[in-house]
């Protein structure tokens, strides 16, 4: 039998040629590491610069990237084809930020065309802007069951009530600048700007400019029946912008406000429907219309250009331009 000390030596023995071979295979930290193969990547892509990287050297950029520049990038443009865009490189040049106001949205009326707004903004944010730019906005969205009950029952001051509060919701979160994501809810705008001090972009406005650039002037209008009707909507179009408005009859009113109702805010789309509001633009533009204006926000899941034998202005496009015009002003 082995002495303890004897013991003691063998395994010191043993350790210490298992120190000699694997010092024999593993690579000596202070090594370069070997260069990779054509074609693949390294494991871990270099830092963006940034706050966060402040402290560290930059490594220098080999000649041949220094020469090429950011990747581009192909995005869809409005009509669907590509076009070259910045890459997120670019975006990350310093002196290139650019200053966007808030964006404070009223939706929920209904948040089937809320969605499209949120859409549609953040799409012309990043087709003027490039790369990765979004919207910045907030949005406040109203229950719609008890605002169309309250529509219905003629309650105009509790509506106000609602429209104020969400208003001064969005003023309170840093909002910049209001829009009303529906036409009918566009009669409360005298009572949103007496109690909240944010400029509104009315939704009628870049519309009417819109058809008066075209050249146009007598125009027929779909809507809610409140939209279609009354004249906070129809007298800011003829009263500002000179246009001649032609309205539907009394019972293609009910039929397209029954469709709105029953049908769009739902997310609801058929091919009757459809045919009910071709007719009803046929029939506007028997009597004259050279265009009409999609006045309600959810028409344009309905109703397409080549429905109409005339130019369609659709609101709920031309306001979230607009808001996107001015937040980059």
């Amino acid at each position: 039998m082995h002495s303890p000390g004897s013991i003691r030596r063998l395994q010191l023995l043993r350790l210490s040629r298992w120190q000699r071979a694997t010092h024999a295979v593993r690579p000596s930290r202070c090594a370069a590491p070997a260069a990779p193969s054509a074609g693949t990547r390294p494991a871990v892509r270099p830092r963006p610069a940034g706050p966060a990287n402040r402290h560290r050297t930059a490594r220098p950029t080999p000649p041949a990237a220094a020469a090429a520049g950011p990747p581009a990038m192909a995005r869809p443009d409005h009509a669907g084809t590509q076009r070259p865009g910045l890459g997120c490189a670019a975006m990350a040049l310093p002196g290139t930020e650019t200053r966007m106001k808030t964006l404070g949205l009223i939706g929920g009326m209904s948040w089937e065309s809320s969605a499209q707004y949120y859409r549609l903004i953040n799409e012309e944010v990043r087709a003027r802007l490039g790369g990765a730019h979004s919207a910045q906005l907030l949005m406040w969205s109203l229950d719609f069951a008890r605002i169309k009950q309250l529509q219905h029952d003629g309650d105009w001051d509790a509506l106000g009530n609602e429209m104020v509060d969400a208003a001064q919701r969005l003023q309170a979160g840093g909002a910049e600048l209001l829009l009303i994501c529906t036409n009918t809810m566009h009669k409360l705008v005298g009572e949103i700007e007496a109690a909240c001090p944010l400029p509104l972009l009315h939704i009628a406005d870049p519309t009417a400019t819109a058809i008066v650039q075209a050249g146009l002037q007598r125009v027929g209008l779909l809507g809610t029946a409140f939209t279609m009707e009354e004249n906070f909507y129809r007298g800011r179009l003829s009263e500002r912008f000179g246009l001649d408005v032609l309205v539907p009859e009394a019972d293609d009113r009910r039929d397209v406000h029954a469709i709105i109702y029953q049908e769009l805010i739902a997310g609801v789309v058929n091919e009757r429907s459809r045919r009910v509001y071709v007719e009803v633009i046929e029939r506007l533009v028997a009597r004259g219309a050279e265009a009409i204006i999609l006045g309600c926000t959810e028409i344009m899941l309905l109703v397409r250009a080549e429905d109409s034998p005339v130019p369609l202005f659709d609101t709920t496009t031309l306001h979230a331009r607009a808001a996107v015009d001015a937040a980059l002003a």
